[in-house]
């Protein structure tokens, strides 16, 4: 850097600062910063030119008045000047100011832009490096655009200096961070890799920031670093402190270039070359062995910088998890940290140890500190360490030591910090029952979690010890005693008395032949808990009384007594009194054959997933498995299910009967989707009832999943269309072209999810769909408007049958993979009178349907316009009205394509402008409309924008046919 000489003091700008400090008052402070801004903006206006030392000093001024937390609205200009000034100094003032103070959406921007081109084209090392890190600063897309492809031609260039190197990579890894698609090494890539084996070892550190980032998302283009990295790692290892004096830390060669080389490593698979395997292990071995030499400082920063590179090589292990010795070793050495003085290295051993814990070869060798861990859970001072001892004895816990693990468990309960004690719960629920041989263990053990740390007990482990009892036959028994001797305690918790009155009500007679729990006792100790107890468990325990009715009949007058009081049938609570009184009726009228049926034992329960472990996953830290609940859908939904329409590049909308694998399906909960079946019959309008708020749910209840999870019969190469198979045609029956009518019937349904699609004499089609981002869900009603069956409709996605009178329901799952222009095509085939019907008809989903609204100002709705320049983004349409031009009718067309209707925006009151973006599964398109209606001439003009020419022109085509 170059020296500063003793003119560039600035003694104006340190008296300044003075004075500021000063000051007395706010007020004061205020007053000397306003009379500074005065002065400096008449220096700024005054005819006399400034020096570069005059604008330097009163851009600094402005600078230090910006860091006080006032508003600066001018000196910008001056500041860009500074930029073309020859001094470092104030050169650098020019670049902080504007790394500071400059919007990246300011005018200014490509003034300071050809600043910076000059100064990167100069070949001088530090005009160059102020420009880099300006350009890093500000980090903006403009910036990315403006010099994305020149800043890798410097940092590959031979004649670039080192130091210049390093701001490059540096730099160019923050413009990646914020637009990763303008960033394309190409060309770059192997050129960049071999920076790795750059002499300066600075070039080297800054050059594996940016490997490492790049790899993590182009792992293929970059595979050929883990040779140079493992090659440079091993000459670091090997190294003696003293071979890289410089890059020495307290003894250490080179410690956060070792972190990151290791860090790059764990991005790859391990080295399927033998050499470089071979070299990486030796490489691995070294750092282990050095983790058991003494201390060649008793400095802490050696023993950090030494355990960093130790952690690092013991993450990559478990990344490998290939080499038992290592993982092993790895394991020991942990180990050893367990019991340091060091509060953070217990900290980093026990949450490495949780993952080790999960490799085949180390599970063993981590259960031989299970004392150690318990002893840390016990006697920690810090709760984070505490949790991750909890999350390492449920990570190491198997069936030898379970019973050991969760007694641990339980007895720190009692004692735990308030922060941790839910997860402990759901860990303990999650332990007790998938190692339980003796499945009264397992019922003790969550009463006994219920007895000690209740209010933390969630509603999934009570249901599942509930779930567990009714499936299993040989525990209802002994369940059934030890909650009604647990219910004896004089302070129960209200979660006891929900598993008590559940348990109970199903299972009380199996204990009511001891004259100590018979049916009396048992109903008395349950209603001696009632009064205390909130609504949802209050009307829990009034259906476990009535079905003590049922198990014990003699209860019957008690039971109707309390059912008949007061506080009961005029209950202020609606559900509550709704309960008594039905059962109050059941009980009194009821036959006790009617009684017995409508009060049978609770069926067993369906075998899935247990929901705690489903509620473990969604928490963060070791211990909980971090499985998606994406894939637990496709297990539950029996995988991917495909089907739908598929146009090549034009139509990317798959509609398909069974959840989507895309992350953000859950949106719309396309897994619980309603099933299909048929609704009876109707005197009215066949689609009375399809389009109320209820949606068409109802019309399916009972029918169980399977059915509406089937494939659609997805169409062959040569087709665009989404056919709907009639069983048993033969392949050679072709499907019927779109009805001529299908254009216009598809524009009915641009602005609106709901309608009929089509009818005829024979046939109504109606159609209910919602849209959320680039996912929609549509059902469709076939009508028979007939008096006679339609015979071999579709088996799998709709009944076979349709009855006169009647309509069945169809459900598509849509997703949209990128934008598209065509329609999908719907051929429903069926059997009237003996002859075949073919009726093809275009699915009325269209890219604005995966509109999202956006709320956007004037200024940045036109900023964003202006943008949108290029000829190829615009379409734009004249035509006459065809409707009439009620500004209503136009409002609700425009809220209804789907985008954000915009109010106060244009300068004309009269126009309408909207915003939104198109949510496709491959990119989103972001698009502006201006509508601006001229009454007088009946006439409307139309442009769209969009960052994509064929969105404009679809949306434009689209729009026109509305007004």
């Amino acid at each position: 850097m170059p020296a500063v000489s003793k003119g560039d003091g600035m003694r104006g700008l340190a008296v300044f600062i003075s004075d500021i400090r000063n000051c007395k008052s706010k007020e004061a402070e205020i007053k000397r910063i306003n009379k500074e801004l005065a002065n400096i903006r008449s220096k700024f206006k005054g005819d006399k030119a400034l020096d570069g030392y005059s604008k330097k000093k009163y851009v600094c001024k402005l600078l230090f008045i910006f860091l006080l937390g006032h508003d600066i609205d001018f000196g910008h200009m001056e500041a860009v000047n500074l930029l073309s000034s020859n001094k470092y100094t104030e050169k650098q003032i020019g670049y902080l100011f504007i790394s500071v103070l400059v919007n990246s959406n300011s005018e200014l921007i490509r003034l300071i832009n050809n600043a910076i081109k000059n100064d990167l084209a100069s070949r001088n090392p530090t005009f160059m490096c102020l420009a880099l890190h300006c350009i890093a600063n500000v980090g903006s897309r403009e910036m990315a655009e403006a010099f994305a492809g020149e800043i890798p031609r410097i940092l590959v260039a031979g004649d670039t200096m080192d130091s210049v190197k390093q701001s490059a990579a540096l730099c160019l890894l923050r413009l990646y961070k914020t637009s990763p698609d303008l960033v394309v090494m190409g060309e770059w890539t192997s050129r960049v890799v071999h920076l790795l084996n750059d002499q300066h070892m600075g070039v080297v550190t800054a050059a594996i920031s940016l490997i490492t980032c790049l790899s993590q998302k182009n792992p293929d283009e970059f595979k050929t670093c883990v040779s140079l990295a493992v090659s440079r790692l091993s000459r670091i290892v090997s190294s003696a402190s003293t071979d890289l004096q410089d890059y020495t830390y307290y003894f250490v060669p080179a410690p956060w270039l070792s972190c990151k080389l290791l860090r790059l490593l764990q991005c790859y698979p391990p080295p399927e070359d033998g050499a470089v395997k071979g070299r990486l292990v030796e490489c691995l071995e070294t750092i282990l062995n050095k983790a058991q030499e003494p201390p060649k400082s008793k400095k802490v920063q050696h023993s950090n910088a030494k355990n960093a590179i130790l952690f690092e090589a013991i993450s990559l292990i478990i990344h490998y998890d290939s080499e038992p010795n290592l993982l092993v070793r790895a394991c020991n050495q942990l180990g050893q940290f367990l019991q340091h003085r060091e509060t953070n290295l217990r900290y980093l051993a026990l949450e490495s140890m949780c993952t080790l814990a999960s490799s085949e070869f180390s599970h063993e060798a981590v259960k031989t500190h299970i004392e150690t861990v318990i002893n840390a859970l016990k006697t920690e001072r810090d709760v984070s360490v505490r949790q991750r001892a909890a999350d390492l004895l449920y990570a190491m816990c198997d069936r030898s030591n379970a019973k050991q693990i969760v007694a641990e468990m339980l007895s720190y309960l009692e004692t735990a910090d308030y922060s941790i004690r839910e997860e402990m719960v759901l860990k303990v629920a999650i332990l007790a029952e998938k190692y339980a041989v003796d499945y009264s263990w397992y019922v003790d053990t969550i009463l006994n979690l219920i007895r000690i740390a209740g209010d933390y007990v969630s509603e999934e482990v009570w249901y599942r010890v509930i779930q567990i009892v009714i499936n299993r036959d040989d525990v209802q028994g002994y369940a059934a005693k030890t909650v009604f001797e647990a219910l004896q305690a004089p302070a129960c918790h209200e979660n006891m008395v929900k598993v008590g009155g559940y348990i109970l009500g199903e299972f009380g007679n199996l204990i009511a032949g001891d004259p100590r729990s018979s049916p009396l006792v048992q109903f008395n100790l349950l209603h001696s808990k009632f009064h205390l107890c909130s609504v949802p468990t209050r009307a829990l325990l009034l259906s476990a009384y009535i079905k003590f009715i049922n198990l014990f009949p003699e209860t019957k007058p008690t039971i109707q007594e309390v059912l008949r009081s007061d506080s009961q049938i005029r209950n202020s609570d609606v559900e509550l009194q709704q309960r008594a009184v039905e059962y109050l009726k059941l009980s009194s009228i009821a036959s006790t054959d009617v009684l017995a049926t409508v009060l049978e034992e609770m069926p067993p329960f369906p075998e899935r997933e247990s929901s705690i472990l489903a509620k473990l996953k969604k928490k963060k830290g070791p211990g909980a498995l971090p499985v998606s609940e994406l894939e637990e859908g496709k297990r539950e939904g029996g995988g991917e299910l495909n089907g739908g329409a598929d146009r090549g590049n034009d139509m990317s909308a798959a509609a398909s009967n069974a959840s989507t694998p895309s992350p953000s399906t859950d949106l719309l909960g396309l897994r619980s989707a309603a099933a299909i079946g048929s609704a009876g019959p109707s005197t009215g309008s066949l689609l009375v009832d399809v389009f109320s708020e209820a949606g068409p749910t109802a019309l399916s209840s009972g029918v169980n999943d399977e059915g509406f999870l089937r494939d659609l019969e997805p169409p062959t190469e040569s087709s665009d269309s989404l056919l709907i198979e009639a069983p048993g045609e033969s392949d050679s029956e072709d499907s019927a072209p779109p009805l001529p009518e299908s254009d216009e019937l598809l524009n009915k349904f641009v602005c609106k999810n709901n309608g009929v699609l089509f009818e005829n004499q024979l046939l109504q089609i109606g159609i209910k769909s919602e849209y959320r981002q680039n996912l929609g869900r549509m059902y469709l009603f076939y009508g028979n408007k007939t008096s006679v069956q339609f015979l071999n409709v579709q088996t799998k996605p709709v009944e076979p049958l349709v009855e006169g009178g009647a309509q069945v329901q169809q459900v598509i799952n849509i997703e949209c993979l990128t934008d598209f222009s065509e329609a999908p095509l719907l051929n429903i085939k069926f059997r009237y009178g003996g002859a075949l019907q073919n009726i093809t008809l275009k699915l009325p989903v269209t890219i604005n349907k995966f509109f999202q609204p956006t709320e956007m100002a004037s200024q940045d709705f036109f900023q964003r316009w202006k943008q949108l320049n290029l000829p190829q983004q615009e379409a734009q349409k004249i035509f006459k009205a065809s409707h009439g031009m009620d500004i209503e009718l136009l409002k609700t067309k425009l809220l209804g394509l789907g985008c954000a209707l915009l109010e106060n925006v244009d300068p004309n009151p009269e126009n309408f402008v909207c915003a939104g973006v198109i949510q496709t599964k491959a990119q989103q398109v972001g698009c502006l409309l201006r509508l601006e209606p001229n009454a007088q001439a009946q006439m409307y003009r139309l442009t769209l924008r969009s960052s994509k020419d064929t969105v404009s022109k679809r949306l434009c085509e689209l729009l026109a046919e509305q007004f």
